[in-house]
């Protein structure tokens, strides 16, 4: 089990130190194939540390180019969040019955057509699903039309039926955040802009990162579809809002060990996608917390991230 804890840092160290640290962790614990809670914390970090590390001394992209293109992956993983038991269902052609998603449109295949539904072609959720895949191997002219595509289901949300209903009049929440649907062009206008600044950008030079990173997501499409749990459950809700705490003190670790600002970059869109949508819809928010708890939680990483950024380079002038 101690080799799992090695996934947490880059390939060159591992090869390099991994046998080392597995033999140290060994010596210090042994009979135990995991060690106490504090060591695996203290091990995550010096992990997600190195990586930080090893991504800002890869010169072959300028930083701002490397934060655009976080950004769209960050983006394009939350357009599709309210999607992937849909995805799930379509893709092995089952039929979720009264499981069904919370939306207005029933019809799940293109051949089910009844009592007041609407037969429709693809699900929607296939469009950010190809834009996650297109920009983790670093392919953003295949991400750019489904992006763009995405704007115009959103837009023509009132008599394009070739993605049905479901999704565009329907819920999707995202943590503590008001419902973003797909006729809410700001999130698929934001991942459109940025996939098309990567495409124009010289696509060579964008980071190519590995399929493994789609094992998550196929278990998050997994989970959702089998277990039957929609993205406003309870449940889903207070996992998000876990992943995305857990993603904000990754970002913060980074930062303060880097002194780099990219990471500072999806942060900020994302906080700015959610906060318009929040004052847009001020009755729809969830209302487990006040309004400018909200608020604070979606803003306060910005300021804190720049100052750790900050911090850092300031130490280094220091040396």
């Amino acid at each position: 089990m101690n080799r799992l804890l090695l996934a947490a840092y880059p390939e060159p160290y591992r090869s390099r130190q991994g046998e080392e640290l597995l033999a140290c962790l060994a010596e210090a614990y042994p009979g135990r194939s995991w060690p106490p809670p504090r060591e695996v914390v203290a091990l995550a970090r010096a992990g997600v540390q190195a990586r930080a590390r090893a991504v800002v001394d890869d010169t072959a992209r300028p930083w701002w180019l490397d934060g655009i293109h976080l950004t769209a992956l960050v983006l394009a993983a939350l357009a599709l969040v309210p999607y992937l038991q849909d995805v799930w269902h379509w893709a092995l052609h089952i039929d979720p019955g009264r499981h069904a998603i919370a939306f207005h449109f029933s019809g799940w295949y293109p051949w089910a057509q009844g009592p007041g539904t609407r037969t429709r072609l693809l699900p929607y959720g296939l469009l950010p699903l190809i834009c996650l895949i297109a920009l983790l191997r670093a392919k953003p002219w295949i991400a750019l039309p489904a992006a763009a595509t995405m704007i115009y289901a959103g837009a023509t949300f009132n008599n394009n039926t070739f993605f049905g209903d479901e999704g565009k009049m329907g819920l999707g929440y995202y943590g503590l955040g008001a419902p973003i649907t797909a006729r809410d062009l700001v999130l698929s206008g934001a991942l459109c802009t940025a996939c098309a600044v990567l495409a124009v950008c010289r696509p060579g030079r964008l980071r190519r990162h590995s399929h493994r990173w789609l094992i998550p997501v196929a278990l998050a499409m997994f989970v959702t579809g089998g277990l039957h749990i929609i993205s406003i459950s309870p449940a889903f809700q207070r996992g998000l809002f876990a992943l995305e705490v857990t993603a904000l003190i990754a970002a913060w670790m980074a930062t303060a060990a880097t002194g780099d600002y990219r990471w500072l970059i999806p942060i900020a869109a994302v906080a700015l996608i959610r906060t318009q949508t929040i004052v847009i819809q001020p009755n729809s928010s969830i209302q487990s917390l006040p309004d400018l708890v909200v608020f604070l939680l979606l803003i306060a990483p910005l300021p804190i991230l720049a100052i750790a950024a900050q911090r850092r380079q300031s130490r280094a002038l220091l040396k």
